[in-house]
């Protein structure tokens, strides 16, 4: 095997690890971006779940409702 075949099959090999990292590290930040964007929904939603619940205690209501009738 000569060795400029040798350089030429190294060259090649490396391009080819080198286009793999990419894509791997873009497929790795597209999913870091789309489980961001999850996890930010699921705080939104997790906030207006605890909101309503402290707003339906049977202890707030009672109380709401009492405040409603003395005035």
């Amino acid at each position: 095997m000569d060795i400029n075949t040798l350089v030429v099959l190294l060259s090649i090999a490396v391009v080819l690890l080198s286009i793999i990292t990419i894509a791997l590290l873009v497929i790795i930040t597209v999913a870091m971006v789309k489980v961001h964007k999850i996890m930010a929904n699921i705080e939104a939603i997790s906030q207006n779940v605890a909101s309503a619940s402290d707003w339906l205690a049977p202890a707030k209501v009672i109380s709401q409702i009492t405040r409603m009738f003395r005035k």
